[in-house]
């Protein structure tokens, strides 16, 4: 793919333990995924408003939850690139959707592989609150992004909801958390999106920005 570079430098020990533990449930990720979350995500994906030939990156694509989603509405003129660091996710992701609009690249969401002002839109679901580096994914984001596009973070649950689930599974996310709106806010202006904005409420963490 063209629009790919080279990125240098092993990841943080940190990381690798994360690494690790989203490898080791790469094989039953699409299980935790229901009938009505899905209902839900096409909901919000018909608002966000995907237009024919647009060029998606899906960042923390896990196993691809979006990726039937996603192709649909770009179309055989639009692509759809999911990046995850974990190669077992990445590597189902890959066998799952064997399409010729869907690439799969398994990469860091803070140090992404892509030259400048490629994609239409940057999608994030279920996976910003695990990202150590969420100033530097929304900064990458932006980077990646063309005049226009546009970043968009899902949860399917509040921050205080999210974060008492992930303290109770302990171990690697014992302590991934989301960011405050005011907080997220300050995210988004230092990375100079503009018309950000963030709804948290028990069953929905949705947030928008856009690339001037």
């Amino acid at each position: 793919m063209s629009y790919l570079h080279q990125t240098k430098g092993a990841l943080p020990t940190y990381m690798d333990k994360k690494r690790e533990y989203f490898d080791s449930i790469g094989d039953t990720w699409d299980g935790n995924v229901t009938a009505e979350d899905m209902e839900r995500l096409t909901h919000i994906i018909d608002r966000i408003d995907i237009r024919p030939g647009a060029t998606v990156c899906d960042l923390g694509c896990g196993t691809g939850v979006l990726f039937d989603l996603l192709r649909r509405r770009v179309g055989e003129t639009g692509y759809v690139v999911g990046v995850d660091f974990a190669p077992r996710a990445a590597h189902r992701a890959a066998r799952n959707f064997p399409f010729d609009n869907i690439a799969v690249v398994e990469a860091n969401a803070c140090r992404l592989p892509f030259r400048g002002g490629v994609f239409d839109l940057v999608i994030s679901y279920s996976a910003f609150a695990h990202f150590s580096g969420k100033d530097e994914m929304i900064r990458q984001s932006h980077g990646v992004l063309n005049s226009g596009g546009r970043l968009v973070i899902i949860h399917l649950m509040g921050r205080t909801k999210l974060a008492e689930m992930h303290h109770r599974a302990g171990d690697a996310v014992a302590r991934d958390d989301l960011p405050d709106r005011r907080e997220l806010a300050d995210m988004f202006g230092r990375a100079r999106f503009s018309h950000c904005e963030v709804t948290d409420t028990t069953n929905l963490y949705l947030a928008t920005g856009i690339k001037p």
